[in-house]
């Protein structure tokens, strides 16, 4: 909702101005300067960036309509989960969650949680996790450290949309100029033939280029790419969540305690407090 707001409050306020000193909307159409702005720019992204970044891009654009993908109600889901786990390990051994892990759409434990269980990327990261737990074979520092690499591969992965798309941002403004150069080229050769009017018209055209690509660099394209990287860094905390109370939990803390570390990473509008956590936790586990 909230970037929709803004789109409107960006173009409302920018062409009420104009209109405000008798400026004319239709002399800001000129679907030429926008046949060459947008299809340069289009262009451009497509020969600088994959497939997989460009459909990642449209699907992460489409999704600032929506809410953020883990809500506050997502993150007690997650941290419940997590301590289910931590306690079936603490009570009948790591083996005893080996069923779990290799088949968790047939886990009692996942079930109880599907959004989770929908999500396979925090899905695959939970699972992949706990293996290397239940093969024994790794220290807290060295999972730690392990961990701490796949999270950084997966940051970069998922900032790769947003900075593509503020590629294109940086790009505009020059495009725009590309078209403001190509309307003066036009009016020059007509200069000595064409009445005072038609010249005028020519030279409006032609900075209506320039105007165009800042306009849509800094007033849309730009803040969009801006807020998909917030919104692929808010994403990221559930993976920050999963390893903090893993790796806490295999250098000895309780359950209950690790999955305390893991709720003081999360940001203040989506924390539960200690009392709301440890009566869901409570809950879960009666």
């Amino acid at each position: 909702m909230y970037p929709i707001i803004g789109a409107l409050v960006v173009i409302a306020s920018v062409l009420g101005g104009f209109m405000m000193v008798g400026g004319k909307l239709l002399a800001l159409w000129h679907l030429n300067e926008i046949v060459v702005i947008c299809g340069a720019a289009l262009g451009a992204y497509v020969i600088a960036t994959p497939p997989k970044v460009m459909k990642a891009a449209l699907a992460g654009t489409v999704a600032l309509v929506k809410g953020p993908k883990y809500q506050r109600v997502d993150y007690v889901e997650l941290l419940k989960l997590i301590y289910a786990l931590l306690q079936k390990m603490r009570r009948e051994g790591m083996m005893a969650i080996e069923n779990h892990i290799e088949r968790p759409t047939e886990s009692a434990i996942f079930q109880k949680y599907p959004k989770i269980l929908a999500d396979h990327h925090i899905l695959d990261f939970i699972t992949d996790c706990l293996r290397l737990i239940v093969g024994g074979s790794m220290t807290p520092h060295e999972l730690e450290s392990l961990l701490e690499y796949e999270l950084e591969t997966h940051h970069h992965e998922a900032l790769g949309p947003s900075q593509s798309v503020q590629k294109v941002a940086d790009a505009l403004p020059g495009f725009g100029i590309v078209a403001a150069v190509l309307g003066i080229i036009n009016t020059m050769s007509i200069v000595g033939s064409a009445a005072p009017a038609e010249i005028g018209q020519k030279v409006a055209s032609a900075l209506v280029g320039t105007f165009l690509g800042i306009f849509l660099a800094y007033g849309y394209v730009g803040p969009i790419a801006s807020a998909m990287e917030k919104r692929a860094e808010e994403e990221g905390k559930a993976f920050e969540v999963v390893k903090m109370a893993l790796v806490a939990s295999l250098r000895g803390y309780a359950p209950a305690v690790a999955i305390e570390f893991a709720r003081k990473l999360l940001f203040s509008d989506v924390r539960p407090s200690f009392q709301d956590l440890e009566a869901d936790l409570k809950a879960a586990k009666g």
